[in-house]
C-alpha cells in the first residue's frame, strides 16, 4: 500500500507541487531540446542505442514523480511518472544525470543495465542541512542553539592563509581579521567580544573531531566549517568552549563512490595594499631649499636617491597545488590528499613553504555493523627566520620608512653604508647579512572503531596521537650591523621545541523515533594529555661565517658572559565525562541538554573539577495548526538557550608555589646563584566561567527565497583571572593570579539570505550579516583580593614617548584610549591640551593627570554583504564587509608626522596643524593621532567559468577562475589599513613596526578526473 501524503510528512510532497515540478521539468527539457537545434537530432542519437527502464525513489523507498532524467552531455531526457518510473533510449556508454528539487543529483553509468533502480538522498540545504554540533551532527531544522555552518561552495576564494579566512564575513558575531601581510601569520579571531583579561581570544578548533588548530589541514581540503557560538552549544566542551568552537570537516569519500582525482591549484601575485606618504629624496631636498633645517644628524644630503622600501620589497608570486584522491566500494572507501604551498612574502626572504598530506580510510565489516577508521595528517613547514625564531623582524620595516632617502645602500667599495646612530640601521644589510630557517613538522594519527549492534545505537572508540616539532637556527654575519656597529663579532642562535599529545574518546549514541517522539542520548569519556619541551642556545664572536648557526660552539661569547642557553618542559591533562540528550515532539517542540564534568591538572587543589551544563529549547511555530494556511512560511523556529563554559589556565603550574635561581652573589670564595620565590601557591585557582543566555529566531520563507536568523545574547564571565599585588609576608611573592573579575558582553546578531533572482540561466544569491556588542568590566575585586585603583593601564607606545595607550576602568568598557586631548596649537607649534575640567594649557605644562578618554578601539558594529551570481557557465562572487563606530591610534603619524624627529618623515608633517602652525613640539601621544577607523572593504571577488565537457572524456569537471583579496577599502583612516588588531586589552593600536597588509590577485583551476 502506498503511503498517504500528509502535511506533516517530511518525505511526501503535495499533488499541486508535484504537478508544478513536472511542468517545470518538462519546460526545462523542452527548452534544452530547442536550444540544441531541435529534438529530432537528439532523438536520432538516442534511437541508436537501447531502451532502459528505471525507478526513482527516496532512501526510504517512496517513489519520486517528476524527477528529471537526462543523458549527460546531451539534451535527451525524460521525466519520471506518478509512480517514479521512466524509460529512455540510451547507449551503453551513456551516463544518466538524475535530479529532483530538494534531493542530491546522481550520476548513473548505463553500461549493460536494462533496469535501473535509483535512490536519491535528501539535499543538504535549508532546514534539512546537517551541521556539526560536537560529538555528532544534527539537522539544521532541529538546532536549538546558535550555530553557524558554512559549506565549501560559500568559502572565500583565492589565496587565503588558513581555515578562518575561508569564512571571513560569513558568520555573524565572529570577527575574523588579517591585520598582517606576513605569509606565516594567520587570521585573528574574536567571538562575541572580549571575555578574558589574561586569556586569549582563540576558539577551540576541532578537525574531524580532534582538537587541532586552524592550520592543521590545507584550506583546499576542507568541506565545511561549523561554528558553535553560544554557551548551550559549546558547553559540551567545558573549559575550552568560552571563545567558541570551530568544527572543521575535511573532504571525504563514501562507499560505492566512483574513483575521482580532484586537482585545485592557483598562482597569485600580491603587493603592499597601501604605502605611507614618506618623503623621497627630491621632496627632502625641496624642504632644504625652503629653509628647513632638521634636528639631529640623520637628514643630511648624501647624494643618492634611494627608495628603501623598494629595496626590501617585491611583487610576491605564490602558488598552491592540492590533489585529492577519492573512491570506494561496498565495504571500503579511501580519501588521500597532498597539498603544496609556496607563499612568497612581499619582503625579501619572508617566504613560507608547506607540505601537507592526509589519508583517511574507512572499512565496514559484519554487514556494516562495525566500521573501522584510520587516518593520518602530516605536514612540514619551512620559512626564513628574521631573528631568534621570529618569522620576520618587523624592526626592518621601521628602518626602511625612516631612512634618509639620500643615503646609498652601499659605499663605493661595496660595503654596506652605515651611520653611527642609535637605532638607525641599514635595513637591506640587516636582512642580507642574516641567515635563518624555521622548520615545523606536524603529525597526527587517528584510529577509531564504530560498532552498531542494533538499529540506532552507535558505540565509538577513538585514539589520536599528535605531535609536532620545530627546529630553528639564526645567524648574523660579521658584516651584520649588530656586529659592525655593536661589536658582537657574529651572532648565532639555535633552538628546538617539541610537542606530543594523546587524545582518547569513548562514546555511545542512541537514536530512536516512536510515533511523534524522537530522541537521542549521547554519553562519553575524554582523556587528553599534552607535553611540551624545548631548549635554545646562543653565542657570539665567531672566527668565521662559514658554519652560520650549525657550529654554535666555536663562538667565544661564553667566557665573556655573553652566551645564553635555556630549556623547559611542561605537561598537562584534561579528563572529562559528558552527556547530551536531544528530544523532538511532532517536529514542533525541541530540546537539547548537555552536561560535561571536566578536570584539569592546571587548576588548584581545591578546584580540579568543574561542571559545565547547557540546555536549549526550540519551538517550530510553523508546524502549529494555526499556521496551516500560511504557505509562505516554510520554517519559523524560536530558540532559547543557557550554557556554562570555561577558559583553561594558560600556565601548567600557576597553582603551585615555585622557586627559581636568580642573580649570582659572591660567598666564601665562590659565586653562588640566589634562590628566590617566583610564584605563590594558589589552591583556589580555577577556570574562568562564562554563563551565557541566548535567544534566537530562525526563519525560512517563500520556499527558501528568504531565510536567516537573529540572536540576542548576554554573556557574563565570572572568576576572570587577574594578577593582584599581595603583601610579603605572609605571601612569598609579591603578586598572585586569582579568579576574581567579572566581564559582561551583550549583543545582537543577524543573518539574512535572499535569492532576488532565480531563473533557469541566471541566479543571484545575497547574504547579509550584522552584529553589535557592548562590553563592560563589571568588577575586579572581592573580599580577599582588591585592586589598588578602580582602573588599570594597558598598551604601550614604545620609545621615545613611553606611555600607556589604554585605560580599563571598572564599570566601563574594555578598549578605551586614554591620553591628552588636543584642541589647538600655539603660533610656535606647541600642542594645546584641554584638561578634563575644560581648561586649556600648553602640552609642555601637561602631566599624566591631564589625560582623559579619547575613544575606543573595538568596533560597535560589524556588517558584511556577500553576493553570488550564476549565469550559464559563469559564476561571480563578491564579498564585502566593514566595521564601524571605533577609533585607531595611528602610530605612524604619531611618530613620523613631526618635522623635529631627525629621521625621514611623512609629507603631511609640514602642513599647518589646525590651519595655524607647523608642529614644533616633541613626539607625544595625543588625540590628534586617534582617527575614526570606520571602513568598508571589497574583500574578495571571484569570477569563474566552468567548461562544458563531453561525458566520454576523462576530465569530468573543469573550472577556471580569477580572484582578488583585499581589493579596495573605503575609509577616512590615513594609515595603511584600518583592519587592525581588535583583541586583547589594547585594541585599535596600529603599531609602527608591522608587516603591511597586502592586495592579492589569483588565477586558479579546478579539475576532476
Amino acid at each position: 500500500m502506498k503511503k498517504k501524503c500528509s502535511r506533516d510528512s517530511r518525505n511526501c510532497l503535495s499533488k499541486r507541487l508535484l504537478l508544478e515540478l513536472k511542468f517545470t521539468a518538462f519546460l526545462i527539457l523542452f527548452t534544452a531540446v530547442i536550444s540544441n537545434g531541435g529534438a529530432v537530432a537528439n532523438q536520432t542519437y538516442a534511437q541508436q542505442g537501447k531502451l532502459v527502464k528505471g525507478h526513482v525513489q527516496t532512501i526510504s523507498g517512496e517513489s519520486i514523480p517528476g524527477a528529471a532524467i537526462l543523458i549527460k552531455g546531451s539534451t535527451s531526457g525524460t521525466v519520471s511518472d506518478a509512480d517514479g518510473r521512466f524509460s529512455l533510449q540510451v547507449t551503453p556508454n551513456d551516463v544518466l544525470l538524475i535530479s529532483f528539487i530538494g534531493y542530491q543529483s546522481l550520476e548513473v553509468p548505463v553500461g549493460d543495465q536494462t533496469e535501473i533502480q535509483v535512490s536519491l538522498q535528501e539535499e543538504l540545504i535549508g532546514i534539512g542541512e546537517v551541521v556539526a554540533i560536537g560529538y555528532g551532527s544534527i539537522k539544521k531544522g532541529d538546532v536549538t542553539s546558535s550555530i553557524a555552518s558554512v559549506k565549501s561552495d560559500d568559502f572565500v576564494k583565492g589565496a587565503v592563509k588558513d581555515a578562518a579566512q575561508l569564512i571571513q564575513g560569513k558568520v555573524a558575531g565572529l570577527t575574523i581579521s588579517t591585520p598582517s601581510g606576513n605569509p606565516t601569520e594567520g587570521a585573528v579571531i574574536m567571538l562575541r567580544g572580549n571575555s578574558s583579561l589574561l586569556g586569549t581570544s582563540n576558539p577551540l578548533v576541532l578537525v574531524d573531531g580532534v582538537p587541532g588548530n586552524l592550520e592543521s589541514v590545507a584550506p583546499e581540503d576542507i568541506e565545511s566549517v561549523d561554528v558553535l557560538k553560544d554557551g548551550s552549544a559549546s558547553a559540551i566542551y567545558g573549559t575550552r568552549g568560552t571563545n567558541g568552537v570551530i568544527i572543521i570537516t575535511t573532504k571525504s569519500s563514501t562507499n560505492e563512490m566512483a574513483s575521482t582525482i580532484d586537482y585545485s591549484g592557483y598562482v597569485s601575485m600580491s603587493d603592499i595594499s597601501r604605502r605611507l606618504d614618506f618623503m623621497d629624496a627630491t621632496e627632502l631636498r625641496e624642504k632644504w631649499d625652503q629653509g628647513y633645517s632638521f634636528t639631529g644628524a640623520n637628514l643630511k644630503d648624501f647624494g643618492s636617491d634611494t627608495d628603501w622600501l623598494d629595496e626590501l620589497t617585491r611583487t610576491a608570486v605564490s602558488h598552491v597545488h592540492n590533489v585529492i584522491f577519492r573512491g570506494g566500494n561496498k565495504n571500503t572507501n579511501l580519501t588521500a590528499s597532498i597539498n603544496y604551498k609556496d607563499n612568497q612574502g612581499n619582503f625579501i626572504k619572508s617566504d613560507n613553504k608547506k607540505y601537507t598530506g592526509r589519508i583517511d580510510v574507512n572499512h565496514s565489516m559484519f554487514d556494516g555493523k562495525l566500521v573501522a577508521n584510520i587516518g593520518t595528517i602530516v605536514s612540514e613547514q619551512k620559512y626564513w627566520t628574521g631573528g631568534d625564531g621570529y618569522s620576520f623582524n618587523n624592526y626592518v620595516y621601521r628602518q626602511a620608512i625612516i631612512r634618509n632617502p639620500t643615503e646609498p645602500v652601499k659605499n663605493e667599495d661595496g660595503s654596506w653604508f652605515e651611520r653611527d646612530v642609535y637605532f638607525y640601521d641599514n635595513p637591506v644589510a640587516y636582512i642580507e647579512e642574516a641567515d635563518g630557517e624555521n622548520r615545523y613538522r606536524n603529525m597526527r594519527f587517528t584510529a577509531g572503531l564504530t560498532y552498531s549492534p542494533i538499529e540506532g545505537l552507535d558505540l565509538k572508540g577513538m585514539y589520536t596521537r599528535k605531535g609536532n616539532s620545530n627546529i630553528r637556527g639564526y645567524y648574523e654575519t660579521q658584516n651584520h650591523v649588530s656586529n659592525t656597529k655593536y661589536s658582537a663579532g657574529g651572532y648565532a642562535s639555535r633552538g628546538t621545541d617539541n610537542y606530543t599529545g594523546n587524545y582518547a574518546e569513548l562514546s555511545a549514541n542512541y537514536k530512536k523515533a516512536i510515533g511523534n517522539h524522537s530522541f537521542s542520548v549521547l554519553g562519553g569519556y575524554n582523556h587528553e594529555d599534552n607535553m611540551n619541551e624545548g631548549f635554545w642556545a646562543n653565542n657570539k664572536y665567531f672566527p668565521t661565517d662559514s658554519y652560520t648557526y650549525n657550529n654554535i660552539g666555536i663562538g667565544s661569547g661564553l667566557p665573556k658572559g655573553e652566551a645564553g642557553m635555556d630549556s623547559y618542559k611542561n605537561s598537562d591533562k584534561l579528563i572529562a565525562v559528558f552527556s547530551r540528550v536531544t528530544y523532538s515532539f511532532a517536529n514542533k517542540y525541541l530540546l537539547m541538554a548537555s552536561i560535561r564534568r571536566e578536570g584539569s591538572s592546571k587548576f588548584g587543589d581545591d578546584h580540579k573539577w568543574g561542571n559545565f551544563p547547557g540546555v536549549s529549547i526550540g519551538w517550530r511555530i510553523n508546524e502549529e495548526s494555526f499556521m496551516s494556511n500560511t504557505n509562505w512560511i516554510n520554517n519559523l523556529k524560536l530558540r532559547a538557550g543557557y550554557g556554562v563554559t570555561g577558559t583553561n589556565v594558560l600556565d601548567s603550574y600557576n597553582s603551585l608555589s615555585s622557586l627559581n635561581y636568580s642573580d649570582y652573589f659572591y660567598y666564601n670564595g665562590d659565586w653562588v646563584r640566589k634562590l628566590v620565590p617566583v610564584r605563590n601557591a594558589n589552591p583556589d585557582l580555577r577556570w574562568e566561567k562564562k554563563e551565557e543566555v541566548n535567544i534566537g529566531l530562525d526563519f525560512d520563507l517563500f520556499e527558501g527565497r528568504i531565510s536567516g536568523a537573529v540572536d540576542f545574547y548576554n554573556r557574563l564571565t565570572k572568576d576572570a583571572l587577574w594578577d593582584y599585588s599581595v603583601p610579603t609576608p605572609p605571601y612569598l611573592y609579591g603578586s598572585i593570579a586569582a579568579n576574581v573579575g567579572e566581564i559582561r558582553n551583550r549583543g545582537f546578531e543577524a543573518l539574512l539570505n535572499v535569492v532576488p533572482i532565480q531563473k533557469s540561466d541566471f541566479t543571484w544569491n545575497v547574504g547579509f550579516t550584522f552584529s553589535t556588542n557592548k562590553n563592560k568590566l563589571v568588577s575586579l575585586s572581592n573580599d580577599k583580593f582588591q585592586t589598588t585603583n578602580d582602573f588599570f593601564y594597558a598598551g604601550y607606545t614604545g620609545e621615545p614617548i613611553q606611555i600607556e595607550t589604554h585605560r580599563i576602568k571598572i564599570g566601563g568598557p574594555i578598549g578605551e584610549f586614554y591620553g591628552l586631548k588636543t584642541v589647538d596649537i600655539t603660533d610656535d607649534g606647541i600642542w594645546i591640551i584641554e584638561k578634563p575640567d575644560g581648561t586649556r594649557i600648553p602640552a609642555t605644562e601637561s602631566s599624566t593627570d591631564d589625560r582623559q578618554v579619547l575613544g575606543n578601539g573595538i568596533p560597535k558594529y560589524y556588517l558584511s554583504w556577500n553576493n553570488n551570481f550564476q549565469y550559464k557557465n559563469f559564476d561571480l562572487s563578491v564579498n564585502m564587509r566593514g566595521a564601524f563606530g571605533y577609533q585607531i591610534l595611528n602610530f605612524s603619524r604619531m611618530f613620523y608626522e613631526n618635522p623635529t624627529i631627525g629621521y625621514n618623515t611623512l609629507n603631511p608633517a609640514f602642513d599647518k596643524v589646525f590651519g595655524k602652525a607647523v608642529l614644533t613640539d616633541v613626539q607625544r601621544f595625543v588625540s590628534y593621532y586617534i582617527e575614526d577607523g570606520d571602513y568598508w572593504k571589497i574583500d574578495n571577488a571571484t569570477l569563474g567559468y566552468t567548461v562544458n565537457l563531453n561525458n566520454r572524456n576523462t576530465v569530468k569537471n573543469l573550472r577556471f577562475y580569477v580572484s582578488g583579496l583585499n581589493l579596495a577599502t573605503i575609509t577616512d583612516y590615513k594609515g595603511i589599513d584600518p583592519e587592525v588588531r581588535q583583541t586583547g586589552l589594547s585594541p585599535g593600536n596600529d603599531d609602527r613596526d608591522k608587516y603591511p597588509t597586502t592586495r592579492t590577485y589569483t588565477f586558479g583551476v579546478n579539475v576532476t578526473f
